[in-house]
């Protein structure tokens, strides 16, 4: 890779020429699109920041000076510089280097990411922690114009104005359709306001005005008037909320990008650079569909063309949502559908396709999202919020006061629940259970395979109470037919038994139920002895009758979750049997209480215990341990 391969740290690249600079940046798209198209990740987004990691590498004096990701799939160029290039071959896979930054992993890595819109604060963190120690170290926030939409970064925006911390904000604008006609414009404001000569000349100027109304007059001609030249690029936005505002640049020229944070290194407080970028930069594929690039999977990396992996004959979960909310969409006119910018991600672009006036992306605001939902189901609407059960956190205090304490119908569907796979631990549904449960009048619904999940959209539409929430996990489904199967109504509190056995009973919420139900009849198979098994079908309100009975027939009850046990199905089983006094053990499967790093779902889930073999072995050996206990209980007797 010519220079990339001599590049041990970011120190090796400061004495580089543009010229080298240029071919580094080059050499580092080529890098990732070889290693991304064997070992899937965020391509697009990363391609597009390629320039202004180079040039933050280049002009800071890093890890002293600190650079904050947002979201951290748009740092794979930082990862590459930053001592990690060989290991990036095994990113996002078990036991190898985060898709995000991770501070465990490399004193470069400032701070973690994963959900967005973080950068803002942590770097006001970071650069007021500098001021108070009297340290000279320099801060930047990376934060892509998507993230930028999201509340938190609007909250750090307003805290950072007003603050004396020397903080700089680069917005990653990859909206190509920017308008070209100003462009002259704000490269002359650019050129005037990065001046040191003129930064220079106005400290002095305001310093020897000193305080008072001439100053204040003085500062508030300059502000209209500047405010004038930039407000078409919404740099009266920042300015107004106390940042001095530059740009726009071309963020994926690597000159004018260097130009730009030479000369703003130099300036004290707070500031945003505004740079446009093109997502997918220079991989044709990439740029021409760029939602599709995002995460594209395997692909060739001289054709661009997208592998399919092969094996699967199922549905997505995301299909069956998006498929199923038209459908009960064209039935009812109240029925809508809101999305916190993950409409293809959750098959709601099927919606948005055929009826655009009843489909709406809010960006990324979970916040706003559920009480959006709220306020529509104030009003009669049955709004179906679709939000990734770990992106749903962040809107745990508007589930519980705009929608569950007043009662309102909104219809929360949590993509992506349980071990997700290869995003890593800030991506796991891991707490969604544990979380919701204690929340007085919501339904949670588990569905084990696609035909639930659709029946259970369609008796949440017709749920008159609270919230009801719908948690399933990412990827295909059981490969059940569920198309042109009639709509009925699964009445929530209401689980079933899969197959009746002896000694051991195994309860189960979601898709864990179908492993414990091939697990039982292996074992009846092997040994003529079998467990029975129970889905649990809804967490809240759990089937009472369905706990009475296995607490009272069984020795051991088994509980199996894709999600944490602490507070999850395990608590709910153990609570009911500590309340009614019965004297049968419970042994839990599922994540335990630790974060679980990345891997493949099937990985994770054998690193927990609860995979198909998991699930066998565990019901195997509790099977023994209750021969056992029958033998001694028999020679006791004798």
């Amino acid at each position: 890779m010519g220079l990339l391969d001599h590049i041990a740290s970011p120190a090796d690249i400061r004495h580089f020429s543009i010229g080298e600079l240029r071919q580094l940046c080059s050499e580092l798209r080529q890098y990732m699109i070889g290693c991304c198209a064997t070992n899937p990740g965020h391509l697009g987004s990363s391609l597009g920041a390629v320039e202004l990691i180079v040039g933050f590498h280049y002009v800071y004096d890093s890890p002293y000076d600190k650079i904050v990701f947002d979201v951290g799939h748009q740092a794979y160029a930082h990862k590459i510089l930053t001592g990690r290039k060989e290991a990036f071959r095994r990113n996002r896979k078990k036991d190898g280097i985060s898709g995000f930054t991770r501070m465990a992993e490399s004193r470069y890595d400032a701070f973690g990411a994963g959900h967005s819109s973080t950068s803002i604060s942590a770097a006001l963190g970071l650069a007021t922690a500098a001021m108070l120690r009297g340290s000279d170290e320099k801060v930047v926030a990376l934060i892509g114009d998507g993230a930028l939409s999201g509340g938190l970064a609007f909250e750090g925006l307003n805290n950072a104005g007003s603050s004396k911390a020397d903080l700089l904000v680069i917005i990653n604008d990859n909206n190509i359709s920017i308008d070209k006609n100003i462009g002259a414009i704000h490269e002359h404001l650019l050129k005037l306001t990065t001046d040191p000569t003129y930064n220079k000349i106005k400290t002095h100027i305001w310093n020897r005005i000193g305080e008072g109304k001439f100053r204040k007059a003085m500062q508030e001609m300059v502000i209209s008037a500047k405010s004038t030249l930039v407000k078409k690029s919404g740099g009266d936005l920042f300015e107004a909320l106390g940042f001095r505002y530059f740009g726009p640049i071309d963020g994926n020229d690597i000159g004018q990008v260097i130009d730009t944070l030479e000369k703003l290194k130099k300036l004290k407080g707070p500031l945003v650079l505004h740079t446009i970028t093109t997502k997918g930069k220079g991989f044709a594929p990439a740029e021409e569909d760029q939602t599709a690039w995002h995460a594209p999977g395997m692909f060739d990396p001289q054709t661009g063309k997208r592998i399919t992996p092969a094996g699967h004959r199922e549905s997505r979960y995301q299909d069956v949502f998006g498929e199923v909310l038209l459908e009960l969409a064209r039935k009812n006119d109240r029925i809508v559908g809101i999305t916190p910018a993950m409409a293809s991600g959750c098959g709601m672009n099927i919606l948005a396709k055929e009826m655009p006036q009843r489909f709406f992306d809010v960006g990324i605001e979970e916040e706003h999202a559920v009480t959006f939902s709220a306020g529509l189901a104030a009003a009669g609407m049955k709004p179906f919020c679709n939000i990734y059960s770990s992106f749903s956190q962040r809107a745990y205090d508007q589930i519980i006061h705009d929608a569950a304490l007043q009662g309102l119908g909104v219809v929360l569907c949590f993509d992506r629940a349980g071990l997700v796979g290869e995003d890593g631990a800030t991506h796991h549904g891991s707490f969604d259970i544990a979380a919701y449960r204690s929340i007085p009048g919501i339904t949670i619904g588990v569905p084990r395979n696609e035909l639930e999940l659709k029946d259970m959209m369609y008796t949440a539409s017709r749920h008159s109470g609270g919230p009801f929430i719908i948690r399933y996990p990412r990827g295909y489904g059981e490969g059940v037919e569920w198309r042109d199967e009639t709509f009925r109504e699964l009445p929530p509190g209401y689980g079933e038994m899969l197959t009746d056995g002896t000694d051991v009973a195994a309860i189960c919420a979601g898709p864990a139920a179908n492993r414990a139900y091939e697990a039982a009849l292996r074992l009846k198979a092997e040994t003529g002895k079998n467990p029975a098994v129970y889905n649990i079908r809804y967490m809240k309100p759990v089937d009472v009758r369905l706990l009475e009975e296995a607490a009272g027939r069984f020795r051991t009850i088994v509980t199996i979750e894709d999600g944490c046990m602490r507070g999850g199905l395990f608590s709910e089983v153990s609570e009911y049997i500590a309340g009614q006094g019965c004297r049968c053990r419970v042994h839990p499967l599922g994540i335990p209480d630790r974060f679980i790093g990345q891997g493949t779902q099937n990985e994770l889930r054998a690193e927990c215990g609860y995979d198909a073999e998991g699930i066998y072995n565990t019901l195997k050996e509790e099977m023994i341990k209750s021969d056992e206990k029958r033998e001694k209980v028999l020679e006791n007797k004798k």
